[in-house]
């Protein structure tokens, strides 16, 4: 099933932001509780716990929770996903082209 241009949407919304790219930066290396993301990110826990719910709304991060603190890690799947939109979103579709009727292009 083809996902919405809103579900869609919500990978690039997760990619649009400095913050979330630098959080996305350090979970490359490996899955990071929240209280170690914070430090370096200069970030509250409540300005933490937003940009984390953009990025795994995206599916591009997923969660756990391990006693009170949420554990965050790269979803491959996200991952796989985010990539396929963009080359589908960027490569043209030559059986859908049709010239302008005013130009007559």
């Amino acid at each position: 099933m083809e996902k919405t241009y809103q579900e869609q949407a919500k990978v690039f919304k997760a990619l649009c932001d400095p913050k979330r790219l630098a959080i996305l930066e350090q979970l490359r290396s490996g899955e990071k509780c929240a209280c170690v993301l914070l430090e370096p990110l200069d970030l509250t826990q409540s300005g933490l716990s937003y940009h984390m719910k953009i990025l795994c709304d995206s599916g591009i991060v997923v969660s756990r929770q391990e006693g009170k603190w949420m554990h965050y890690s790269l979803s491959s799947s996200g991952r796989a996903y985010a990539i396929k939109l963009l080359e589908k979103l960027t490569t043209p579709n030559t059986e859908q082209i049709t010239g302008c009727t005013d130009c007559k292009k």
